[in-house]
């Protein structure tokens, strides 16, 4: 009998996880003339309303590595909007046509912000998400998008950037305009960041009583939170390289960072 009931029980358990996975649906959806093809992804155990975060990828566009980031947050109990910031899912596999690629958008804040915020208004719609509370995490071209776009005062409670690029395309923020905390996770030697960058990213933040917070991981490069990196820093020769320590200790900032700002 004892073997019967715990067969059962298992069966169940199966079921159940059968039923309650991470779910991943693409979205296409449009900033004025351009099609944009995004995904939106989170946990259907659960029919509560939850933290909704707008990803914003690397300048390769959209990669298995975001795919990945995303079902980790909602595995964290958000839902995730991979936003496609390039029109078509375009993607690149080498470094000049990913530096076109996003060139096009970091040289033309206005087409950057509207993009952004076409992502943003999809995912604040979704059926899942409580629109009150909505934050945005990008990596390298991704992190510049989501810093701007948290100069421009747009509405997000936080903001996280790994090895964020620190190109600032917006204007400085006057006092009191950013709303979202701010969190920056990059490598203290990642070559693409210099440090006069980041001085003028702390006198603007300064300036304008901003909350936020940079942790620079010493040894850590461009990418580090990315399985791909080593292998595409090598065949471009480029400064890219993966880091699984410090990938899981930025990873662990960024989980705290947002159940403070989104969660509570």
């Amino acid at each position: 009998m004892r073997t019967i009931v715990v067969s059962a029980l298992c069966a169940l358990a199966l079921a159940a996880n059968a039923h309650a996975a991470i779910k991943e649906e693409p979205v296409t959806y449009t900033d004025g003339t351009t099609t944009m093809k995004g995904f939106v992804v989170y946990d259907d155990a659960t029919t509560a309303k939850r933290p909704g975060i707008v990803m914003v990828h690397e300048w390769w566009g959209i990669t298995p590595h975001v795919h990945t980031e995303a079902r980790k947050f909602a595995e964290q109990g958000y839902t995730a909007f991979i936003a496609d910031m390039y029109g078509d899912a375009k993607t690149a596999d080498n470094p000049k046509d990913a530096g076109a690629l996003s060139g096009s958008v970091m040289k033309a804040p206005p087409t950057m912000e509207s993009r952004f915020k076409a992502a943003q208004q999809q995912l604040a719609k979704h059926a899942t998400v409580n629109p009150q509370r909505i934050g945005a995490v990008g990596y390298c071209f991704g992190g510049a998008v989501v810093l701007n776009m948290a100069r421009t005062g747009d509405d997000l409670a936080a903001v996280a950037g790994f090895h964020a690029s620190l190109g600032l395309n917006t204007p400085a923020p006057a006092a009191g305009a950013v709303k979202a905390k701010v969190l920056i996770l990059n490598g203290a030697d990642d070559p693409f960041v210099k440090r006069e960058q980041y001085d003028a990213l702390k006198k603007d933040f300064d300036a304008a009583k901003v909350d936020y917070r940079i942790i620079e991981y010493p040894g850590a490069i461009h990418a580090f939170t990315n399985p791909e990196a080593t292998e595409l820093g090598k065949k471009f020769n480029l400064p890219l390289k993966y880091d699984a320590k410090v990938d899981q200790e930025a990873k662990a900032e960024a989980a705290k960072f947002f159940a403070a700002n989104l969660k509570q």
